[in-house]
């Protein structure tokens, strides 16, 4: 005999056979079972997933002597036929090459006979989607009002091709591609039949090429056996098939989140020059960096499957950048992968994308400008989006200053900073010998402070607690909290206070998002008895928008019209006199400026030495 492939040797005989399909199989055997059988049957689902495979155990269980019955012989003669293609019971027709309305008059004279050894006769149409217009219609009413002796199974990889008169005839299964690690433990399987040692993690490579075509795999399998021989390892997999292995991926997404882009580039020109697939390797990228992200936005969910050695690594590097920044990274992966797709030259758009991908790690989003803004340095750690369960506040507020040995915890020094030098309304604040100043250089203490003599007595928050709290943070540092708008308080639960805001509200979701707004609440709730140690925001529709601020007087408006000569010197004379109070009023700024003024003002010299920004006048 012949040598048989191993996706030949290896097909499905029985229903128990067939892999990974389990809800189409359960609901063919319940229908042989109870005797509830259709006379239209349409398998749908990518390629080789089992569509031919299981319409020939179906055609076996209805045929077969005694049938129909789900556990029949496969080695009876009648099902020996059916499998090899010779049965006169069962007619299997390409609809490629068997399209016109010819061959569909044919069959529909055809069906009419008797079966010769079964109680069915099957009518199998692989790749149906093919045939013309003209056939789909030639075959509606025989479809529609079949002999009862006859029966229809379709198979298809595009079913939005075939006429919806078609598809609302028959009982539609959709077969999924096949999971990764089912395809690899039958790879294993069907190498120790036949003598051939194959790892696990070779088998793993296979699978994820075959992207849930078992067929596929079967004939990389055997393929690979006739380049390695009896033994068969990862890198045989990489070398033949042009993937890049786990550890190899993980390092380059280590590179492309450390934003570490020479070496990234150089591992691209590496894997380039060693024949890897460059969309292939696009493509395991992004995977990678999707598990990260799922790790960090629901951890308890799992199923990280990066290497032990890298593992640490990037979850540091994930831990360290912001959600919104690695969701952006994602965006521009995706954008190179569709470029690549239909260019000839991928190793160029994948280049431009991952260069794309980490330019954007580095680019300041509305919390870093507000921080930079407020004289805080861009934080290493993430800003904590509504996308996570809850905001942790910072430990250290106020005056107190991180231990000798924390290093890397430059916001909370920041924010101190600036709290002690920020003037503060008289009765708003604690005695002002308990607020120590902080020099440029980093304090140290010995010792913790002492804890004051009068002790306040704490209780839960309440709405009129929080609402006290966001006055107390706005009168002490209104650049910082002014900008947080309408809230509605939720709840307190152990320390962990629930505020809703309107979805469109952007203002005081980014504010509340601030680490150094934040660490304001925590000071004012302290000082009013009601602690808080996390918060948490929700989106509500009901809370009211941010109310928008009229508009500032221009003070080049022409004068008003003549026909209200008072109104409009009134107005004047009001405006001057504000103007005028604005300039002589110490520590506040100008009601009204001039061009001049604007551009020279403070707040505008430090947005533009800070992010080099040039002012078209």
């Amino acid at each position: 005999m012949s040598y048989q492939v191993f996706a030949r040797k290896y097909r499905p005989r029985t229903f128990k056979d067939v892999l990974g399909q389990e809800h189409v199989v359960k609901t063919l055997c319940n229908a042989i079972e109870q005797k509830r059988l259709a006379h239209a049957y349409l398998f749908v689902g990518p390629r080789g997933t089992g569509k031919t495979s299981t319409a020939r155990i179906f055609a076996k269980a209805l045929n077969c002597t005694g049938g129909p019955k789900v556990d029949f012989d496969p080695d009876e003669d009648v099902c020996v036929e059916i499998a090899e293609g010779r049965s006169l019971d069962v007619l299997e027709i390409d609809g490629a090459s068997n399209r016109g309305i010819d061959n569909i008059r044919d069959l529909r004279d055809n069906v009419q006979f008797a079966p010769t050894r079964g109680q069915y006769r099957i009518i199998y149409i692989d790749e149906v989607h093919m045939l013309t217009k003209e056939s789909f219609n030639a075959l509606l009413k025989t479809l529609e009002e079949p002999p009862a002796h006859v029966m229809f199974i379709f198979a298809t990889t595009e079913p939005h091709k075939i006429l919806p008169t078609i598809l609302s005839r028959c009982q539609r299964f959709d077969l999924r591609p096949i999971p990764s690690d089912i395809i690899a433990r039958h790879l294993v399987d069907i190498a120790g039949r036949e003598g051939v040692k194959l790892s696990e993690e070779a088998a793993y490579a296979i699978a994820t090429v075959a992207d849930g075509g078992m067929r596929d795999a079967q004939s990389m399998l055997d393929q690979l056996v006739s380049f390695c021989g009896e033994d068969i390892e990862e890198k045989n997999v990489r070398d033949i098939f042009g993937i890049t292995g786990r550890d190899t991926v993980a390092r380059a997404v280590a590179y492309m989140l450390g934003r570490e882009l020479p070496s990234l580039l150089r591992l691209v020109s590496e894997l380039s020059e060693a024949g890897r697939d460059m969309g292939q390797f696009l493509s395991e990228v992004m995977g990678m960096v999707r598990e990260l992200l799922i790790a960090k936005v629901a951890p308890e969910e799992g199923g990280l499957s990066v290497p032990a050695t890298w593992k640490d690594t990037l979850m540091q590097h994930v831990a360290r950048i912001p959600l919104d920044k690695i969701v952006g990274l994602m965006e521009s992966l995706s954008a190179a992968e569709e470029q690549m797709r239909w260019s000839t030259n991928k190793r160029l758009h994948l280049e431009m994308g991952l260069i794309q991908a980490v330019h954007s790690l580095a680019q300041a989003n509305i919390s870093d400008i507000i921080r930079a803004l407020n004289g805080a340095p861009i934080p290493e750690t993430p800003i904590a989006t509504t996308l996570l369960p809850d905001i942790p506040l910072p430990e250290t507020t106020g005056a107190t200053a991180p231990p000798p040995d924390k290093k890397d915890e430059p916001v909370a020094v920041a924010a101190s900073q600036e709290e002690a030098s920020t003037p503060e309304p008289v009765n708003e604040r604690e005695p002002e010998e308990k607020v120590e100043t902080i020099d440029d250089a980093p304090p140290q203490f010995d010792e913790p402070a002492e804890p004051p003599s009068s002790v306040v007595q704490t209780h839960a928050m309440t709405a009129e607690d929080w609402e006290a709290v966001l006055q107390g943070a706005r009168e002490i540092s209104p650049l910082k909290a002014g900008s947080v708008g309408n809230t509605l308080f939720i709840g307190e639960d152990d320390g962990l206070i629930t505020v809703a805001i309107h979805p469109a509200d952007t203002d005081s979701r980014d504010a509340l998002l601030s680490e150094d707004v934040i660490a304001l609440l925590k000071d004012e709730a302290e000082k009013r008895g009601t602690p808080m140690t996390r918060l948490r925001m929700v989106m509500d529709e009901s809370v009211p928008p941010r109310p928008e601020e009229p508009p500032e007087p221009d003070p080049t408006v022409p004068e008003p019209m003549p026909s209200e000569p008072k109104k409009a010197a009134s107005r004047k004379d009001d405006r001057k006199s504000t103007a005028k109070q604005g300039e002589t009023s110490s520590g506040e700024s100008k009601a009204f400026m001039t061009n001049e003024e604007f551009y020279k003002d403070p707040l505008i010299e430090l947005a533009i030495n800070e992010f080099h920004a040039k002012l078209i006048r």
